[in-house]
Order: C-alpha cells, then structure tokens, then sequence
C-alpha cells in the first residue's frame, strides 16, 4: 500500500527544489560546465512546472488553462529524457578528462564540445517531443493534485519511441561510467597533471560529477525498465494503425479525479513516482554541489551583498598580512596593501599614530651618521679610530631608523640606558685654541 502524502507537501518540495537548482547556476555558468548547466536546468524546470500544476489543480480538474497544459504536457516529454541526456554530457565530460588526450585543449576543440553537448542535452529531448507527436492520441489528461498530463498510446510504436530512450540514454552512460574508472586506475598521473592545468575543474569537483552522474544512471535505468513492464502488464497493447487512427480522438481532455485514481495503488506509485522523480534530481544535485568550497564562498558573498544593502556589519579580520588593536576605545587596523583605518568608540581620546618605512638602509657608526658639513675638535685623539669609509651614492647623509633598530613593545622609557660618551683629555702642552680677550681699561 502507497501512503498518502498530503498535495502540499508535494507543492513544498518541488519549489525548494526549484530554488536549490537556481543558486549554483550562475557560477557554474561562469566555468562553463555544460552538462552541469543542463542538468540544473531541466531538473529546475521540471520542478517549477510541477510545482503550478499542483497548486492550480490542487482541488479540481476543471480544464482551466488550456495553452498551459500544452507548455507543460511538453515539458514533461522532454524533462523525461533531458536529465538522463544531462547525465550522459556529464559521464562523456569525465571520461574525456580521464582519458587525458590532451591536457589543453584550443578554442575550436571547446567550442566543438559544448555543441555537442548541447546537441545531446538539447536536440533529444526536441526530438522525444515531436516522436511523441506521433503516439499521442489525446492531447492531455488532467488529474487531480496532479495537473496536466501527456497521454501516449499504448501501441508497439510507443515503446521505441517513447519509453525506451531514458533506458538506452541511461546504458550509454553506464558504458562511459565503466570506461572512466578504468582510465582513473591507469592513468592516475596523468589525470593529476590535467587537474592541476585546468582551472575550472579540481579533483573534488570532478568527483563529485562522477557520483552525482552514478547516482542519476542507477536510478534512471531501473526506472525506465519499471515504466516498460507496468505499461506492458497492466494494460492492453494495441496495434498501430495508421496517423488518422491514433489522432481520430485527440480534441478528448480526460479528466481523473483524485478518488479515482487513489483507489488504484498501482495508479499512485505511477503518478508520484513520475512526480518526485524530477524532485529527487533537483535535491541530490544540490546535495553534491550545494556544500562545495565554491558553493560556500558564493554563500558569504551574497551574504556580504545583501548585508551592506540592509546595513549589517561586515567586518571579517584576516590572519595574514593584518592585526588589530582593539584594548582601547578605537580600533585601528593596520594592513600591508590597505591605508591605516580607524574605527572611534563612543569616547573621543587622542591617536597617535607611528609610520615606519621599510626602506632599508646601510647601518654606519653612530658617529659618521651626522651631516659631513659638522666639524669636531678632537681633543687627545679621541675621534682616532674613527673608520673613513668612501662616499657612497646609497647611502645618506641625514639621519634615518630602520624598522630593525627600533626596541620592541612595549618600552619603559624610565630604563633605557643611553650610550656613554668618550671623555675627552685635552693637551695642556698645546696652547688654548681661543685666547681670552684683554680686559679694557676703564
């Protein structure tokens, strides 16, 4: 017995999951991962679609929107093979990287890639829609809580052209599953070395492509083959006329309520299967990629965004390159590339600010470090062993520090020793330098 989960949560699920395929797509658009890019969007478009059929049919099947039911009968066709082919983009794309043909590619190459995963991701849901044209003999079926339905034939004609393409989609992605965890255990040096050259793509992404596209195939395969038995056990096969014969009923809208269709358990794993199948997609891709170190770096910056719009505070402190002084009522932040940035408190008090060069300069002794144009009288050889050094063009003539040679903090300036100064012994034997001026006569 199926249970009976309620339409809202249903209506709940889809949308979240409509909204959890939305947020990694603009930065997976940036690196251009074309068969990630599908995925999210097929997945998100079938859950949006699903999401309006359950709330405007949640509680009749008055055929209210005709031109709708259309847009999303086709939506559904197309979401039906789009995720498997979404897939088999994703399995081709690592398979290429594990084979390491090349580890750059040019720009013609690339270009010739993503067309061709468009061809896939695109051109075979396209063409599952117009095959389907051709089994379709209603043009839809409205169902209760569940909205609009496509409606196919059964004949021999539906099976190859309708129901059997998730089930070969899904086995050619099993092939290239196979064939890259092969080419992983044998070329793992290789596939390093093509990592570390692209930069879009890292070993952690690339990994968890590869199991979000295992996931998808080992769902999509046993499914597909489920769908086949249940149309051929439950159901009478009919036999394929003509196009006149298929189509002669197909202004007919089916209208199925919601305690008919429950009555049947057969006809509610059919219906909600169909229904959170697309909701499952959606959740595991965001469970893969939603909590990625890209994932989380957008995150803080919307974040940022969003609180410098509202007002919030934004101030994060890095570990390198800045520290902080904040024992006082201002805060100032000193950093290697930004100016010096001071936050006041509430209480005004006075800032000194020191700035220190890094020039670094030539250490000379204290002595020669005064200007050249200053005399001293030596007085008993004091200043004899005064090194002459050759002018040099680095080196200056005014005085300078040096981040080096200042004391570290903090300084108790009571205890600083300063250094002492050589006496000088003058020379009684050599006359005063200046004599003393005769006293004038009064």
């Amino acid at each position: 017995m199926v249970p009976d989960v309620p339409n809202w949560f249903f209506s709940a699920t889809s949308f979240i999951g409509f909204v959890l395929c939305m947020i990694p797509l603009p930065w997976h658009i940036e690196a251009w991962n074309t068969g990630t890019c599908l995925y999210m969007v097929w997945a998100g478009l079938a859950c949006l679609n699903l999401f309006i059929n359950s709330v405007v049919w949640n509680s009749d099947v008055i055929d209210k929107a005709p031109v709708w039911c259309d847009i999303s009968t086709q939506i559904m066709i197309a979401s039906a093979v789009a995720l498997p082919a979404a897939s088999l983009c994703i399995n081709r794309r690592l398979y290429q990287i594990a084979s390491v043909q090349s580890v750059t590619k040019s720009r013609a190459q690339k270009r010739r890639d993503i067309m061709i995963d468009l061809a896939i991701g695109l051109g075979l849901p396209v063409l599952q829609m117009a095959l389907h044209t051709v089994v379709q003999s209603h043009r839809y079926v409205i169902i209760e809580e569940a909205g609009c339905f496509p409606f196919t034939l059964n004949t021999p004609a539906s099976y190859p052209l309708v129901w059997a393409w998730p089930v070969a989609i899904g086995l050619v992605s099993a092939s290239y599953c196979i064939c890259t965890i092969r080419e992983l255990a044998i070329r793992r040096a290789q596939f390093k070395e093509f990592l570390s050259a692209n930069r879009s793509l890292s070993s952690s992404r690339y990994f968890r492509l590869m199991g979000l596209a295992g996931v998808e195939m080992l769902f999509t395969v046993p499914l597909g083959c489920w769908s086949i038995y249940i149309n051929l056990t439950t159901s009478t096969v009919e036999p394929y006329v003509n196009w006149d014969s298929a189509h002669a009923n197909f202004g007919t809208i089916e209208q199925v309520p919601s305690v008919v269709w429950k009555q049947d358990s057969l006809s509610v794993a059919s219906i909600e299967t169909s229904r959170y199948g697309a909701v499952f997609c959606a959740l595991l891709f965001f469970v893969f990629f939603g909590f990625a170190d890209e994932a989380r770096k957008n995150y803080r910056l919307a974040y940022t965004s969003v609180a410098k719009r509202v007002g919030l505070s934004t101030e994060s402190f890095s570990a390198t390159g800045t520290w902080s002084a904040n024992s006082g009522p201002h805060r100032i932040f000193f950093s290697q590339t930004d100016p010096i940035r001071i936050h006041p408190a509430t209480v005004d008090l006075p800032i000194c600010l020191i700035f220190i060069t890094q020039q670094t300069e030539k250490k000379r002794d204290s002595l020669t470090s005064f200007s050249s144009r200053m005399s001293l009288p030596d007085y008993g050889g004091a200043l004899e062993d005064v090194k002459k050094e050759p002018f040099s063009p680095t080196t200056t003539s005014a005085g300078s520090i040096s981040r080096e040679s200042l004391p570290r903090l903090p300084v108790d300036m009571g205890n600083v020793s300063m250094p002492a100064l050589p006496e000088a012994t003058p020379d009684t034997r050599m006359p005063p330098r200046y004599a003393p001026d005769a006293p004038h006569a009064i």
